[in-house]
């Protein structure tokens, strides 16, 4: 598993959430975060997009974000062994598992999902939109 923790911003802009406004709804633009030779498969990467840290994951060939947090009680998501046979990766501290597709706690002691976010790939960019 590679760790890095970086922001991403573009060169003279201000931190904090970019969106654009599109029809009057404020829609928050995709964002690169890694190249796809960054994570290995399965892997995972911790990256602060926009001031949140968001754990990367790349398992059986597809891409997924999840927010770095077990919502059972804080821990790092990005520390924990990703699984590929059912999709989810698990916290290191208690072993509460999340479905990396959708967030959604698997075991306990979690009850409650983590946020998940959208990721496209561009070539060999991988991009993530942040979702509330």
């Amino acid at each position: 598993r590679t760790r890095f923790r970086f922001t991403v911003r573009p060169p003279n802009r201000p931190a904090g959430p970019r969106h654009r406004r599109i029809g009057g709804t404020c829609v928050a633009d995709f964002i690169k975060v890694a190249s796809a030779a960054d994570v290995t498969d399965p892997g995972s990467m911790l990256v602060e997009v926009d001031e949140r840290l968001v754990v990367l994951v790349h398992a059986a060939g597809h891409w997924y974000a999840l927010d770095d947090v077990c919502t059972h009680d804080g821990g790092p998501l990005s520390d924990g062994p990703i699984d590929t046979s059912d999709t989810s990766i698990a916290c290191p501290r208690h072993g509460a598992k999340f479905n990396v597709e959708t967030g959604a706690a698997m075991t306990m002691p979690a009850t409650k999902a983590t946020v998940s976010h959208e990721v496209k790939v561009d070539g060999d960019q991988i991009l993530v939109r942040l979702n509330s």
